[in-house]
């Protein structure tokens, strides 16, 4: 298979999609690998060290779309990688498909296919390619530290000459992946942890830390969990619950860091404004939800607020503020997709295949990803045709396969 690097159109984008590492162990398979100029100058890896790693250097989007069938990206690629898509190619990204239904719409009409890591299944076998988790896992790293530099506080107790230094409180909301390396964080830096997750299972992974788990009784249940793994979304009344019940742990934390996020949905709001003002001075929240429409009321995406005293930090894309270390987890999740996609060298898209088939967003002239079909005014997808019956003596089919 012919594997394409792309060059990220974004120019706040510091990752690249594989790094020089995964193209020498995806050559040595026999796959041949095409990298734009440049791709991975940001992330620190120079096109000499994808040359020695046994790939090949093309100029412009243009010939690398031309010499690949697999194209690997981190974010949308550019309208020119678009344009060039056709049948055989396939996008394999970070393509935020529930707020890019025209791209979707582009890509099905143009025959090519596009899978997102978004729509990856949450099983066992999909988590060697959960780009989503890999990246939260930056992000969580990533939040700690920006709220330690906004903090006019040191993070742990210490013994001075001078008198004891308390440690600082941080209260991490949301124990998803990013929440739980934020814990993690904050407690090797010092601070007095606790966390909130409206998920009763994940109690258990917040003690494993070291954490203090919030108990708010009457903020979420049972069946606050989606069957993938994920919170569901919450209605405005328990929102509100919530918010009230967490109002005071809020007000006497030094650090707040929220991370909740509904997949396809708006960011809930945990944070009104106030509870910002019972905070106190010098205080910092990092809102991870904040290109979602932030946790908190006064978070502003991309941007630092203040609100008499306190910070607030609306970052966007905090994982490529560690390009490097990204850059490397990224990599090896594009690297691991490649098997499911080729197991044997050449493309080949098995609609059964359990991680592939949910995760292909477009396909054969389709548009597959059920809420861009809706915000698109299509139906249903079409039901697929029963395989003919063999005849007898003849090889078996194998049902759902086809080569893009």
């Amino acid at each position: 298979m012919r594997i394409g690097v792309c060059l990220e159109s974004d120019p706040h984008e510091t990752r690249v999609a594989l790094i020089p590492e995964s193209v020498k162990r995806l050559s040595g398979k026999g796959h041949s690998v095409v990298v734009q100029a440049g791709a991975g100058a940001r992330a620190l890896h120079a096109d000499d060290a994808y040359r020695q790693a046994g790939a090949e250097i093309v100029d412009g989007p243009d010939a690398l779309v031309r010499g690949s069938d697999l194209l690997c990206c981190v974010g949308v690629p550019g309208d020119a990688v678009i344009g060039g898509l056709g049948p055989g190619k396939l996008l394999l990204g970070l393509l935020a498909p529930s707020s890019n239904t025209e791209l979707l719409s582009k890509i099905a009409g143009s025959g090519a296919s596009a899978i997102a890591f978004e729509t990856v299944p949450r099983i066992t076998r999909a988590q060697k390619v959960d780009a989503l988790s890999a990246m939260s896992t930056v992000a969580g790293y990533r939040a700690v530290i920006l709220a330690a530099e906004a903090s006019p506080k040191m993070f742990p107790m210490l013994m001075t000459a001078a008198g004891t230094v308390t440690a600082a409180k941080a209260l991490i909301i949301g124990a998803g992946v990013a929440g739980l390396q934020a814990i993690a964080t904050a407690r090797r830096l010092g601070a007095v942890v606790e966390a909130y997750d409206i998920r009763p299972a994940a109690k258990e992974q917040v003690l494993s830390l070291g954490a203090k788990f919030v108990e708010l009784p009457g903020a979420g249940g049972g069946d606050a969990e989606t069957a993938g793994g994920y919170a569901r979304e919450q209605s405005a009344e328990e929102q509100a619950k919530q918010r009230q019940l967490m109002a005071d742990h809020v007000a006497a934390s030094d650090i707040v860091i929220t991370t909740a996020l509904v997949p396809g949905k708006p960011a809930p709001k945990l944070i009104d404004r106030a509870t910002v003002e019972r905070m106190r001075p010098g205080s910092v929240i990092v809102d991870l939800a904040a290109e979602a429409g932030g946790n908190c009321e006064l978070t502003q995406p991309g941007e630092s607020a203040e609100h008499q005293g306190v910070t607030i930090l609306g970052p966007a894309n905090l994982p490529a503020q560690c390009a490097v270390h990204a850059s490397q987890m990224f990599s090896r999740v594009c690297e691991a997709f490649v098997p499911e996609l080729a197991p044997e060298s050449a493309l080949a898209i098995d609609l059964n295949n359990d991680i592939v088939g949910p995760a292909l967003v477009a396909h054969a002239g389709e548009v597959r990803y059920a809420p861009a079909r809706e915000a698109l005014g299509l139906g249903p997808l079409p039901a697929p045709e029963p395989e003919p019956e063999a005849e007898a003596g003849s090889a078996p089919s194998t049902p759902g396969e086809a080569t893009a």
